[in-house]
C-alpha cells in the first residue's frame, strides 16, 4: 500500500468544534439505492466525536459561508467599470449570466418549496464554475407591493420597517442554502437609488413615441419635429378639426404629442377592486373576476389613469419569441394572451342615419351573408345615439322582453347598460350562460347585399375587444346561435359543413340552419352568398374570404385588419408603498416629466395608508395616500420657464415597474450615471452563438409568471433597445420553469385547513386536536397550512442535505411531494460518503494513493461522464443517483481495504461539489488543498474507460433466457455462438437437439431455437 494522504490539519488542530449530537439516521455498512432511500432512522446513543450529523454540518456551513464572504469568492468581475478588479484572470473564459426570477420578501420567510429554483440556478452556476465559464450569479427582493401595505393599514407600522425587516430574514434563510451569489450585485426595489432608475425608464417610455414606418420607437423629440416640418400631419382624436400644427395653439399641440407617447393618461374603464384599494392591470385579474392577490371582487370603473402602449409592440413581442429558447407552453401562453387575429374590418350604415356607420371586426368575412342581426357591446358611444324614441312598427316582444315592453327604446337601452355594468367580464362571457340583450330600435345595412338587419345591445359583446361591435351570424357561432334562439332572430347557413358533421347529428345538407341543434363553426365551403354583382358560392373558406375582402376593399365598404387581445397596460395604482411617478402637472393638469437631474422622486413619509373608500362600495373611487401628503404634492419647480408651483401625480407604479428591469442592474448596481454601462450591458448580454436575440444565458422561475413579468419586461427591454440603451432585442434568451413542492394539507368539518404540522395520523386516519381531518394534496404554501421552513431543515439536517434531497425528488422541472421522512435517506449518503473519507473516531483521514481495481475505474469514469453531462442540463436527479451509485461502490472498496483510494475520492469530492458545496470544501480542505474547489476544473472522463471490454449479455432457448455468457465487446456473431454453445447450461441444453436457428445480436442477445 502507498502512502496515506496528509493531514490538512490533525484532529488536535481542528477549526471546528467537535459534533455533540446526534441526526436522524446512523452509520452502518453502504446499501443499496433503495436501502439508502428507505431504512429506518436508528440514532446511535453516543455517537462518534467525528460523525457527520447535523451539528457537524452545520457547524461547516457556518464556517464555509463565512469563508466564501471574507475571501469574495463568487464577486465577479465585470470587464469594466467599479466592480472590474480581477477582471483580467478571467478575461479568456466564456460568460454565462444565470438568473432567478426576482423574489418578493415575505413576513412568513421561506418554506422549502421557495428555494427549489435558486438551488437549480446555483448548482448549474457551480457547475458552469468548474467548467471554466465567468458566472454572473446575483439575487434581489421585489420588495414593494400590496402585502406590506395592507399590513401597514392593519398595524400602523411603515412598510419600509416590515419589509427590511422580511428583507432581512430572507437573506439570512438563503445564505443559509449556501447560494453562490456575489453579494455586490444584490438590489432592493425600495431602494432609492434603485428606484430612481425604474422613474428614469418611465420617463424614457414618456419621452418616447411608436414609429410604425420605422417599426421602433424614437425620441418624442423627432416627432415633434417632423410635426413641425410639416413631414407629418397631426392626426386623431387629439386634433378632430384636422388643424396643420401651426395652426394649433400650445395647449393643442402639447395634446396631440401626449396622445402619441408610450406612457399616456387615458380615461377608460379600468379593473377597480374596492377591497384593495387600487386598479389593476387585467392581468391581475383572474379567469372568474376577481384580483389574483387575495381573491376579491373587481369591477369596472371609469378612471383616469396612466397607461403603457404595450399594443404597439405586439407584433414584434409575438415575432420575437421565436428567437427564445423558452417551453413551449410559455410561448403559447404569450401568443394566447396577445391574441393576434387577422380578418376585415367592416362597415354598417346605420339607418335613418346617414353619418353613422358601424364597424366590426371579423375573422370569417366569407359569412358576411349570413348576418341577421348585430350586436353592440353596453358600453358602445353609438348606442345612445342611434336608439329612436320610439319603438319601430312591428317590434317583437321577443326583442324588447324584460328591459323594453314598457319602455322606450332609449329608456330600454339606459336600463340593460345599468344592468350589464354589475357583471363582471367572466359572467359576460361565460360559456352557456343565459342570453341576455334589448333591441336598439335601430336597424343596419348589410353592404354585402343590402339587406336590413335589426341592431341590439348585450352584454356577451365587450368593448375592449375588436371594434365593441359584432355582426352575428347565428349559424356560424354559437354564442350568436344561442342568442338568435333566445330572441326568435332568423338563421341562415353560408357555410356548407361537411358531410361528416351532418352525419353525426343526422342532418342532410337540405336541413336548414335554424333546425341545426348547433352552431357549425368550421370551414367548408360558401353557399347562400350571392349578390348583383358578388358570389363567393362553392369557393372554399380561404378562396372565398380573399374574394370578398377585396370586393370590400374595391367598393370602401371595408378594409383587411388586423386585432389583438393585447390591451395597453394600465400602469397607475392607487396605492402608497409603490414607486412614484416622475410626473408633476400645471394648474391645467398638463404632465410633465421631472428633470433627471432631480431623481429620484422619493416617497414621502406618511402615517395613513389607507385608501379612502368604503371596502364593500364598488361605486367609491379611491382617493391615493399620498394625495394626504400635502407638503409633498403641492412643489416648486423650475423646468425651463421659471419657478412654478405644480402638483405631483398621487398614484404609484404597479409592483411590476421594479421587477421589469433589474436583471440590468444586477450587471452594474454601483453605476451613478448610467442604469448600466454599455461595455458592460454588452459582455453579459450578448453572445456570439445567438446573437439574433441576446439576453440572459439562463433564467429560472415558475410558469405563473408567463404573462405578468415576462411580457412586461419584455416590452420595456424593447423600448431601450429601440432607443439604444441596450444591445439586444430581448431580455431573457433561456427560461426553465421549475416545478412545484407539494405537501399534504388537512381539513376540518368546516372545511377549513388547519395546521398540517399538528396532524397525528391513527387508526389510519388523521386527527387534528382530537377531531377528524380530511388528507388533501396541494402546493406547498401558507394559503393550506402545510408549510415547513428550512430553518427546521437546516437545523435538523444542514442545508447540503436540504439542497441534494430537492434536487434529487425528481427532475427539476416537475412537480414532486414533500417528504421529511425521505430527506433521512439522502443524509445518510452524506454520511457514509463523509465516513468512507474521515473516521468518525480520530477525525484523521481515510484516504490512500493507490491504485484501484479495473471495474471501480470504469465506473469512476462512466459516472464522471453522466453527471457531467447531466449537470448540463439540469437533469440533477439523474447525476445524484450515480453518484449514490459510485458511494455504494466506494464503500464496499472501504470495506475491503480499510481506507479509500483518492483516485476515487477526489472526483467525487468535486463532482458532489455544486450539490452539496459546504461537506465537499471541507473535504476538498481535509484532503490538503488550501483554495475553495468553486474554481478547480470538473472532473474529465478517460475515454478509453467508457467503452465496455467485455459484456455480458444473456442467451435464449427457445424464446427464454436459459443462461448468461461474458464476452468482448468486439466479438463476432461467431465467437457469440461459439461462446453461447460452450456455456454448460447452454451445452447441456443443446446436447442430442436440432438447433433450427442461431440469432447473434451483437450486445444484446444469442437466441437458439431447438425441436
Amino acid at each position: 500500500m502507498e502512502a496515506l494522504y496528509q493531514l490538512s490539519y490533525s484532529p488536535d488542530a481542528a477549526t471546528l468544534p467537535v459534533a455533540s449530537r446526534a441526526t436522524p439516521g446512523e452509520g452502518g455498512r453502504a446499501g443499496t439505492l433503495a436501502e439508502i432511500m428507505t431504512s429506518p432512522t436508528a440514532t446511535a446513543p453516543d455517537p462518534p466525536p467525528f460523525r457527520y450529523n447535523a451539528a457537524l454540518a452545520n457547524e461547516i456551513e457556518t464556517k464555509w459561508q463565512d469563508r466564501w464572504d471574507e475571501d469574495h469568492t463568487f464577486w465577479t468581475p465585470n470587464p469594466s467599470g467599479e466592480l472590474a478588479d480581477g477582471f483580467a484572470a478571467v478575461a479568456d473564459r466564456r460568460k454565462l449570466y444565470a438568473l432567478d426570477m426576482f423574489p418578493y420578501p415575505s413576513g412568513a420567510g421561506l418554506h422549502v418549496g421557495h428555494p427549489l429554483g435558486y438551488i437549480g440556478t446555483d448548482v448549474y452556476a457551480r457547475y458552469m464554475r468548474m467548467r471554466g465559464h465567468n458566472v454572473l450569479h446575483a439575487m434581489g427582493y421585489d420588495a414593494f407591493g400590496l402585502p406590506a401595505e395592507q399590513y401597514a393599514v392593519q398595524t400602523g407600522q411603515h412598510p419600509r420597517v416590515t419589509t427590511e425587516a422580511n428583507v432581512a430574514n430572507m437573506r439570512r434563510q438563503l445564505r443559509a442554502l449556501g447560494l453562490g451569489h456575489d453579494s455586490r450585485r444584490g438590489v432592493t426595489t425600495t431602494d432609492p437609488d434603485y428606484y430612481r432608475w425604474t422613474q428614469w425608464i418611465f420617463l424614457q417610455i414618456f419621452d418616447s413615441w411608436y414609429d410604425e414606418e420605422q417599426d421602433r420607437a424614437r425620441p418624442i423629440a423627432t416627432l415633434v419635429a417632423e410635426l413641425a416640418a410639416g413631414e407629418r400631419v397631426p392626426e386623431g382624436d387629439a386634433n378632430p378639426h384636422g388643424m396643420t400644427w401651426a395652426d394649433l395653439d400650445d395647449d393643442a399641440q402639447a395634446t396631440v404629442v401626449d396622445s402619441y407617447r408610450l406612457a399616456y393618461l387615458d380615461e377608460a374603464p379600468v379593473n377597480w377592486c374596492p377591497a384593495l384599494g387600487t386598479v389593476l392591470a387585467n392581468e391581475e385579474v383572474t379567469a372568474d373576476g376577481r384580483s389574483e392577490r387575495g381573491n376579491h371582487p373587481v369591477f369596472k370603473r371609469p378612471l383616469k389613469q396612466w397607461m403603457m402602449r404595450i399594443t404597439a409592440y405586439a407584433d414584434r413581442l409575438l415575432g420575437d419569441l421565436e428567437l427564445l429558447d423558452w417551453p413551449e407552453s410559455i410561448k403559447l401562453m404569450q401568443r394566447n394572451w396577445i391574441g393576434r387575429s387577422v380578418g376585415a374590418e367592416v362597415g354598417f350604415p346605420v339607418e335613418e342615419h346617414t353619418d353613422l356607420e358601424i364597424d366590426v371586426f371579423t375573422t370569417r368575412p366569407d359569412t358576411l351573408f349570413g348576418a341577421t342581426y348585430m350586436v353592440l357591446a353596453p358600453e358602445h358611444p353609438l348606442v345612445e345615439q342611434i336608439a329612436p324614441t320610439q319603438w319601430p312598427d312591428g317590434t317583437p316582444a321577443e326583442w324588447r322582453a324584460t328591459f323594453g315592453l314598457d319602455r322606450s327604446p332609449v329608456e330600454a337601452v339606459t336600463a340593460y347598460r345599468e344592468f350589464a355594468e354589475a357583471k363582471t367580464e367572466l359572467e359576460r362571457q361565460s360559456e352557456g350562460k343565459e342570453k341576455t340583450g334589448v333591441f336598439t330600435g335601430a336597424f343596419a345595412r348589410n353592404p354585402t347585399n343590402g339587406s336590413t338587419v335589426p341592431v341590439f345591445v348585450a352584454d356577451y359583446v365587450l368593448i375592449g375587444y375588436g371594434t365593441g361591435a359584432i355582426m352575428a351570424v347565428p349559424a356560424h357561432d354559437q354564442r350568436d346561435f344561442e342568442f338568435a334562439h333566445e330572441f326568435a332572430l332568423p338563421i341562415a347557413g353560408v357555410v356548407r359543413p361537411p358531410d361528416g358533421w351532418l352525419r353525426e347529428r343526422s342532418l342532410t345538407a337540405d336541413t336548414p340552419a335554424d333546425q341545426w341543434p348547433e352552431a357549425y363553426t368550421g370551414d367548408g365551403v360558401a353557399m347562400n352568398s350571392s349578390a348583383d354583382d358578388l358570389t363567393i358560392d362553392g369557393l372554399p373558406t380561404a378562396e372565398a374570404k380573399r374574394h370578398i375582402s377585396e370586393w370590400l376593399a374595391a367598393r370602401e365598404y371595408g378594409a383587411p385588419a388586423v386585432t389583438y387581445k393585447l390591451r395597453d397596460w394600465l400602469f397607475s395604482r392607487q396605492r402608497y408603498w409603490g414607486e412614484p411617478f416622475p410626473i408633476v402637472y400645471d394648474e391645467q393638469d398638463r404632465p410633465f416629466a421631472v428633470p433627471e437631474s432631480m431623481l429620484p422622486v422619493e416617497l414621502p413619509d406618511i402615517t395613513d395608508f389607507e385608501p379612502r373608500i368604503l371596502a364593500d362600495d364598488d361605486s367609491s373611487l379611491p382617493e391615493p395616500p399620498l394625495a394626504r401628503a400635502e407638503a409633498w404634492v403641492t412643489t416648486e419647480l423650475d423646468l425651463g420657464d421659471g419657478p412654478r408651483r405644480y402638483r405631483r401625480e398621487t398614484n404609484t407604479m404597479p409592483q411590476w415597474a421594479g421587477s421589469c428591469w433589474y436583471y440590468l442592474r444586477y450587471l452594474d448596481p454601483t453605476n451613478d450615471r448610467a442604469i448600466v454601462d454599455p461595455d458592460v450591458e454588452r459582455y453579459w448580454m450578448v453572445t456570439d452563438d445567438r446573437p439574433e436575440a441576446g439576453g440572459v444565458d439562463l433564467y429560472v422561475g415558475g410558469a405563473e409568471h408567463a404573462v405578468l413579468h415576462l411580457l412586461y419586461a419584455r416590452f420595456w427591454h424593447k423600448v431601450l433597445f429601440d432607443l439604444g440603451r441596450v444591445s439586444t432585442p430581448e431580455p431573457f434568451h433561456r427560461l426553465f420553469n421549475q416545478g412545484t413542492i407539494t405537501a399534504a394539507a388537512y381539513t376540518d368539518a368546516r372545511g377549513a385547513y388547519v395546521d398540517a404540522s399538528e396532524i397525528v395520523e391513527q387508526d389510519g386516519g388523521y386527527t387534528f386536536k382530537g377531531e377528524p381531518v380530511t388528507r388533501h394534496d396541494g402546493k406547498m404554501g401558507k394559503s393550506l397550512k402545510n408549510s415547513v421552513t428550512p430553518d427546521d431543515i437546516y437545523r435538523d439536517y444542514g442545508a447540503d442535505t436540504l439542497r441534494l434531497y430537492e434536487m434529487f425528488m425528481g427532475p427539476l422541472d416537475a412537480s414532486r411531494p414533500w417528504s421529511t421522512h425521505d430527506i433521512i435517506g439522502v443524509h445518510r449518503f452524506l454520511q457514509r460518503f463523509w465516513r468512507n473519507v474521515v473516521n468518525e473516531e480520530t477525525g484523521e483521514l481515510r484516504v490512500a494513493v493507490e491504485s484501484v481495481d479495473d471495474d471501480t475505474r470504469r465506473l469512476l469514469h462512466q459516472v464522471i461522464e453522466a453527471v457531467g453531462s447531466d449537470m448540463g442540463t439540469l437533469e440533477f436527479n439523474t447525476a445524484i443517483a450515480r453518484l449514490f451509485e459510485l458511494n455504494n461502490r466506494l464503500t464496499r472498496v472501504v470495506e475491503e481495504r480499510g481506507h479509500a483510494p483518492a483516485e476515487v475520492v477526489e472526483p467525487m469530492v468535486l463532482m458532489l461539489a455544486p450539490l452539496a458545496p459546504h461537506v465537499a470544501e471541507e473535504l476538498w480542505q481535509r484532503l490538503g488543498h488550501d483554495t475553495s474547489l468553486t474554481f478547480e476544473a470538473f472532473p474529465e472522463p478517460d475515454p478509453a474507460l467508457l467503452v465496455e471490454d467485455e459484456l455480458v449479455v444473456p442467451v435464449q432457448v427457445n424464446g427464454k433466457v436459459r443462461s448468461h455468457i461474458r464476452i468482448t465487446a468486439d466479438a463476432t456473431d461467431h465467437t457469440y455462438e461459439a461462446a453461447a454453445r460452450a456455456e454448460p447450461k447452454i451445452a447441456a441444453l443443446l446436447g442430442g437437439a436440432v438447433v433450427h436457428k442461431v440469432v447473434v445480436v451483437p450486445g444484446r442477445m444469442v437466441s437458439f431455437v431447438i425441436g
